[in-house]
């Protein structure tokens, strides 16, 4: 996938003329790509206009108009978005409870190791950002890509193959399967 550059960024000033129609298109795309595994887990497949949203988003909420620290947001955002052959996405903990966040979190440790895209049968394990947690510990916002092999892309790319997110971890076991347009909108992601 093509990474972010200057010029997809316009800037706190400029974005304000055309925010409500980017969030519309971001909500709408977000809305097609965002799957729940099970009841507290949801996993959204980023692509570059959910990345390009997510750069004007930040530089309008912290006021960042230099152009260097637009430069810095985006260089954050490109280690988001996946490489050729990859599918990047936001595995998001949804804890409502805010005494339980801890001892969620802690039941969770290893999470990284048991999360996987299914397509077409083939399991491909999900690859956590390393920096994003210690062995101990776990966020409730995690970064992940998915290296699908040849084959799993061409399935990918297969009008009707079942696509699914499966988390087997011991304390949180839920599958759920995509759509056919969630299935279309991923497969856009290798074009």
């Amino acid at each position: 996938m093509k990474k972010l550059t200057r010029a997809d960024i316009r800037g706190p000033k400029l974005y304000e003329g055309f925010r409500d129609d980017l969030r519309k298109r971001v909500i709408a795309l977000k809305r097609v790509r965002r799957v729940s595994v099970g009841p507290m887990v949801s996993v959204v497949f980023e692509n570059r206009t959910t990345m390009i949203s997510q750069v004007e988003e930040m530089c309008r909420a912290e006021g960042i108009a230099e152009p260097e620290r637009i430069q810095h947001e985006i260089d954050t955002y490109n280690q988001i978005l996946p490489d050729e052959g990859q599918l990047g996405a936001t595995l998001l903990i949804e804890i409502t409870d805010e005494e339980q966040i801890a001892t969620t979190l802690e039941r969770l440790v290893g999470l990284q190791d048991h999360v996987w895209l299914i397509v077409g049968g083939e399991r491909v394990k999900a690859e956590f950002d390393p920096e994003q947690f210690a062995a101990d510990k776990l966020a409730a916002v995690q970064y992940l890509r998915f290296s699908l092999s040849p084959a799993a892309q061409r399935a990918l790319k297969t009008d009707g193959t079942a696509v699914a997110v499966a988390i087997d971890h011991p304390a949180y076991r839920h599958e759920a399967r995509l759509g056919e347009p969630s299935r279309a909108s991923l497969a856009e992601d290798l074009a």
